[in-house]
């Protein structure tokens, strides 16, 4: 037994003598060269959040805003990113040469604390009084950013922004033709594409009128429509909605496959409310959808939920759509999708409701199936170049 145990000491202070053997070659042996990726980043070696100064946003090609929602800072209309402290932040990332994340918190106390993590360069909403800057606040481990904040702006870029969101919003509607909203009432015709609708409303279950009274909320049956925000065709079908449709972006303008889409998007949404039995209101929280954003209006039944009122009824949930342009609501920790221009939302499905009860006594020329009308030319009313969206 001692014999045993003496060379299992024996084994253990050799084992321990080569593993300090080893470490102590380890230390002695020269260092590996650091290995550099092509943008300048070292392998192996983390960043430093803190400290990721200008020279680092410029080498990563991103700004990370952090914001509120609101009608000044920021709010998503018809696709596109608007507010004017964010239209002024995305200005300065595109003098910097690079591209402007947002991330919207739901109040100031988390801004601050992200800002403390390092999980964004700047706090793009006016936190504090600064005619040096637009209020926004940059990390003071930033010098290089700040720097660069203080040279490029000047106050009079607020209300040149605060003009250019106006003329968006007011004087960059939809380019388009306008056409007659009936083709030819006695000949039961309410546009070329009759036989479309009637083709791919089937498919759907839809009245093929109402598909029509939207098309021409949307384009007043102009293939070509295209508005400032990048929606195209019959149906206005944003860029990224066809991508998610599989609709090609060189045929959003080709009237078959745009109001095939536009179908497929209806299908899609209706199905998105099928909480909703009532056929005639679910239809109207899809419009709704359509034009204004799915989120929103789940944001607006949640209000109305809330208030123990029917959030499956589009006349109870209009009015909490509405309100969505007031803090009070749009801040309310059941909104997640922050502020809304609701009005033009409402807007959108009374008229199309309105018209459709216009179309419903038209049966529908026999026989069609989208093939352009002769008389098509002759309805046309007067073209201009830009005019506000009705929607």
């Amino acid at each position: 037994m001692y014999f045993c145990s003496e060379n299992r000491r024996n084994v253990k202070v050799f084992g321990i003598f080569m593993l300090l053997f080893s470490m102590a070659a380890c230390s002695n042996r020269q260092s590996p060269a650091p290995v550099r990726t092509p943008w300048g980043d070292v392998l192996g070696q983390e960043t430093d959040t803190a400290s990721f100064d200008l020279d680092d946003i410029e080498r990563a090609g991103e700004l990370i805003a952090l914001t509120l929602s609101g009608p000044a800072s920021y709010y998503e209309y018809r696709g596109m990113q608007l507010g004017v402290h964010q239209l002024l932040c995305r200005r300065w990332a595109s003098s910097l040469g690079v591209r402007l994340r947002v991330e919207v918190c739901r109040d100031t106390a988390e801004m601050l604390r992200r800002m403390a993590a390092g999980e964004g360069d700047v706090i793009a909403f006016p936190l504090q009084r600064d005619t040096l800057t637009p209020g926004w606040m940059v990390d003071s481990l930033k010098p290089q950013l700040l720097e660069s904040l203080l040279r490029w702006y000047k106050p009079s870029l607020m209300a040149e922004v605060a003009a250019e969101e106006q003329r968006l919003l007011k004087g960059g509607g939809v380019k388009r033709r306008v056409f007659a909203p009936m083709l030819n009432r006695a000949g039961g015709v309410i546009s070329r594409y009759d036989g479309l609708f009637r083709q791919y409303s089937v498919e759907i279950g839809w009245d093929w009128r109402l598909m029509a009274a939207q098309c021409y909320q949307e384009s007043t049956f102009d293939p070509m429509a295209q508005s400032w925000a990048g929606a195209r065709g019959l149906m206005q079908i944003m860029p990224t909605t066809a991508d998610h449709l599989g609709l090609a972006r060189a045929d959003m303008t080709d009237p078959e496959k745009n109001i095939a889409a536009a179908a497929r998007y209806l299908h899609e949404l209706y199905h998105h409310f099928n909480d909703i039995s009532n056929v005639r209101e679910r239809q109207d929280f899809v419009l709704a959808s359509y034009n204004g954003g799915e989120s929103h209006i789940r944001d607006a039944m949640r209000l109305a939920e809330r208030d123990g009122l029917d959030a499956r009824r589009w006349s109870v949930v209009a009015a909490y759509v509405l309100r969505l342009s007031d803090p009070q609501y749009y801040q309310d920790p059941l909104v997640h999708h922050g502020y809304m221009r609701g009005a033009e939302t409402k807007d959108y499905v009374e008229r199309i409701r309105a018209r459709w009860m216009q179309y419903r006594g038209v049966k529908g020329a026999p026989g069609g199936s989208g093939t352009p009308h002769k008389s098509y030319r002759g309805q046309r009313k007067a073209k201009y170049t830009l005019r506000p969206s009705a929607q």
